[in-house]
C-alpha cells in the first residue's frame, strides 16, 4: 500500500517545496557555493545498509531520509553557532526535499524499490 493521486502529487511538490527553501536558506548562511551541489548527495551514504539485508537498509536509508536528523542537526548547531553545520543540515533537508520530488520515498524493509510514495519497479508516477 501506498500513496497515490492527489495526496502523492502534494508530498511531491512539497519535496519540490523543501528544496528550493533550503537553497534559499543556505544562501543566507554565507557559505562557499559549491558546497551545495558537492554535499547534496552525501545523505545516500545511508544506503550502505542495503549491503547487509534489506531489513537493515530500510532502517539506515529511513534514518538519513527523514526531517528528524538534519532538523536536530540544525537545532543543535545553531545553539553551538556553528554556521558551517548549520549550512550541513540544510543541504541535508535539501536532499531528503530532493529525494521526494523524484518519488523515492521512506522504505518498506520487503525491498528498496518499494517506498511511501509507491512502487519503483513499476515506475509509479502521479495520477
Amino acid at each position: 500500500m501506498f500513496v497515490t493521486g492527489k495526496p502523492k502529487l502534494w508530498l511531491r511538490i512539497e519535496g519540490l517545496v523543501l528544496l528550493i527553501a533550503t537553497i534559499m536558506l543556505f544562501a543566507g548562511q554565507h557559505q562557499k557555493w559549491w558546497l551545495y551541489p558537492v554535499l547534496l548527495l552525501v545523505p545516500d551514504i545511508f544506503m550502505l545498509g542495503y549491503l547487509a539485508n534489506t531489513k537493515l537498509g530500510a532502517f539506515f536509508y529511513n534514518l538519513g531520509h527523514s526531517y528528524f536528523a538534519p532538523a536536530l542537526m540544525i537545532l543543535l548547531s545553531w545553539q553551538a553557532e556553528n554556521k558551517l553545520a548549520i549550512a550541513i543540515g540544510v543541504i541535508w533537508l535539501g536532499h531528503i526535499g530532493w529525494d521526494r520530488l523524484l518519488g523515492y520515498g521512506l522504505k518498506y524493509d520487503s525491498s528498496f524499490k518499494h517506498t511511501h510514495l509507491g512502487d519503483l519497479n513499476k515506475g509509479d508516477r502521479v495520477r
